[in-house]
């Protein structure tokens, strides 16, 4: 019965045309709002997955470091504990040290070496970034490199038809005077054969080449590195792969999964989602003022129905739950009006790219749409709270209406 009252009032012709516009008005807003946190919260779902995407080309699922010092030295039979691990795909020992690079006689930069095994393409999804040249890092005697797109621009390199080596500088470890700059450093050299294109900050930084020719151009111990990068079977039992490897190799080692290496990016691209779920909150909460105006409206317009609905014996809360529950239904009909268009644009943006990303240097063409269904039900919630809210004081307003038989 309540439910029969509430849906009468709303659908009924009010005597007063300005309730039907306010209320027809805080139905669009309330649409308005939820359509436009689902596109954003949405959007802000593509670009994460974007980012998530181009950051597992280059970091892995699991990363092996030390706790203290710049290396780590992992025993055979460790190594061997390792990758009989449940979940775990391949091991790759990498080293990484900054050095200055130069390339025919030129311009100079600072980047990092990073120095792979054979199998860093199977824990990585580097070979795929691959844009010119190939991925090849070469052997111990004769050591190539693959440079990020940056580097590559920065030093004036062409990768396809370049026969000049790349220049490194790195300092010696075992000098300890010296009377000129030049004498505190070793030298090597690298011949590069591909460019990859990932993100700016690996594009601008990194260049990838042998492992075992960068251990010795550095004067390491056999088998000494920077970190163990580690590949899953099913990427999703990440924690729980985490956990064995951590028993296995003690406190001495630290062990992190892809978000915890990028822990900072990924909790400021949270906070971003949920400030601006906040900041379109209000459009709903303009909508909810809109609601108590109406509402209010409506309880002076059915004054004369609230009289005879108490004389026949309704209770005050009986009264409150059918201004309650019209407040609801317009809350509900302006959400799923709102999810509705939210969802269509959605889908439209996803197969046709509507709305493009100005410039054409960025990874994508168009904004990156994701939905989710956490975002719809976290959307349709937050309408229905606000709703509860805003109707309320009209709702208890006309349950405290005195009845009048005169």
């Amino acid at each position: 019965m309540i439910l029969q009252f509430a849906s009468r009032y709303f659908i009924a012709k009010k005597s007063t045309q300005a309730i039907n516009i306010i209320s027809w008005v805080s139905m669009i807003a309330i649409a308005v709002g939820a359509a436009a946190l689902i596109i954003v919260l949405s959007v802000f779902n593509g670009f994460e997955d974007l980012v998530k995407s181009l950051y597992s080309s280059f970091y892995p699922a699991l990363k092996v470091s030390p706790v203290e010092g710049k290396t780590i030295l992992v025993p055979p039979d460790t190594l061997r504990q390792l990758h009989a691990v449940p979940g775990i795909k391949d091991i790759a020992e990498v080293l990484e040290e900054k050095a200055v690079l130069q390339y025919n006689n030129g311009g100079e930069v600072i980047a990092v070496l990073k120095g792979v095994q054979r199998n860093y393409r199977d824990v990585s999804g580097i070979a795929q970034r691959i844009v010119r040249g190939e991925y090849n890092t070469g052997r111990t005697d004769a050591p190539t490199a693959v440079v990020g797109v940056g580097v590559e621009a920065a030093l004036g390199i062409d990768v396809k038809r370049s026969f000049i080596p790349l220049a490194i500088y790195m300092p010696d470890r075992h000098v300890r005077q010296f009377l000129s700059p030049e004498q505190a450093l070793k030298r090597g050299q690298i011949y590069p054969v591909g460019a990859f294109a990932i993100q700016q900050d690996f594009d601008d930084h990194y260049v990838i080449t042998n492992l075992d020719y960068l251990r010795s151009l550095l004067d390491l111990k056999p088998g000494e590195v920077s970190a163990l990068e580690i590949s899953l079977k099913i990427p999703e039992d990440m924690d729980a792969v985490k956990q064995r490897v951590q028993q296995l190799l003690g406190s001495r080692y630290q062990v992190q999964t892809r978000y915890e290496q990028n822990r900072s990016l990924y909790n400021v691209m949270e906070v971003e989602k949920w400030a601006v779920y906040a900041i379109l909150s209000f459009i709903l909460i303009i909508a909810a003022f809109n609601m108590i105006g109406s509402l209010s409206m409506l309880v002076i317009e059915k004054e004369k129905d609230i009289t005879i609905l108490k004389a026949m014996g309704m209770r005050n809360s009986g009264v409150r739950r059918i201004f309650l529950a019209e407040g609801m239904l317009i809350a509900l009909v302006g959400a799923a009006i709102g999810i509705f268009i939210a969802l269509a644009l959605c889908l439209l943006q996803q197969h046709f790219g509507l709305i493009r990303i100005p410039g054409d240097s960025f990874v994508v063409q168009a904004y990156p749409v994701s939905m989710q269904g956490s975002d719809f039900i976290l959307v349709s919630v937050t309408i229905l709270v606000i709703a509860l809210l805003a109707s309320w004081y009209p709702a208890l307003r006309a349950s405290r209406q005195e009845v009048r038989l005169n």
